[in-house]
């Protein structure tokens, strides 16, 4: 483990954070996921490959993303998706890629991590038609939309994940989708390096900032702050199969 990535797990650690899930969404960057949750009690990986990437999906990736999905700390398939902010990959080839992950994903019995940007109803429908697994299918990774795609998300059995953009003074929308996903759905999460929350905006994004996340949301949804982080740490370890973190 790196220096910076010790010293980010430490700071983490030191706020209550216990797991981590390291993602691999490139041909290169999988196998080191692979290896850093290999290597670390505390880190697993979820592997894919992203939809800026999708004009890299043929039958080898694909293949290669089979084998490595069969290592012990593998629990998720992504992320995968649609991002249709910036298309760095055509639309078809982010369509054909995101199917392929949902049938892999359905075949091996492993949740998926979905990266939806400005493309909510079409992801749903290519998700729904290629068959996710009918139980805890996977999430929705930083979700940014609002209350209507939060419910065609919940009425199609994935968990919401909120990252630091949740935080935002602006994402009012977001928010009402915080409010009305139910307890045992609800995921907090970092997208570290990206999307510091308020008040650590500007900044490179670290693990443990995830606690502002979590102060800001259990607001929003009247809980305390420990008893969401408690709620969210359970969801993502039945979701993606995680043992309880061993003691200190």
């Amino acid at each position: 483990m790196s220096d910076d990535i010790r010293a980010a797990v430490d700071k983490a650690r030191s706020v209550g954070v216990e797991q981590f899930v390291h993602v691999g969404c490139t041909r290169v960057s999988q196998p080191h996921a692979v290896r850093l949750a290999a290597e670390h009690s505390e880190i697993f990986a979820a592997i894919g490959i992203h939809p800026h990437e999708a004009s890299t999906t043929d039958a080898q990736a694909l293949a290669d993303l089979e084998r490595l999905a069969g290592e012990p700390k593998v629990v998720a398939i992504g992320e995968t998706g649609l991002d249709y902010h910036y298309n760095l990959s055509a639309p078809e080839q982010q369509r054909s890629s995101l199917a392929a992950h949902v049938e892999l994903a359905r075949r091996l019995e492993m949740p998926l991590v979905l990266h939806i940007r400005e493309a909510h109803d079409e992801a749903l429908t290519i998700v729904r038609d290629a068959g996710p697994r009918p139980d805890a299918p996977g999430m929705v990774h930083c979700f940014t939309a609002g209350p209507a795609e939060a419910e065609a998300w919940l009425s199609l059995g994935f968990h919401l994940s909120f990252s630091g953009i949740s935080t935002f003074p602006k994402a009012e929308e977001i928010r009402e989708a915080v409010r009305l996903t139910p307890d045992d759905r609800i995921l907090l999460e970092t997208d570290a390096p990206y999307l510091a929350p308020v008040p650590m905006r500007g900044t490179v994004n670290q693990p443990g900032n995830v606690a502002f996340t979590c102060q800001r949301l259990a607001e929003v949804r009247g809980v305390d702050p420990h008893t969401l982080a408690t709620q969210a740490a359970q969801n993502t370890r039945a979701l993606l199969a995680m043992p309880e973190p061993a003691q200190a």
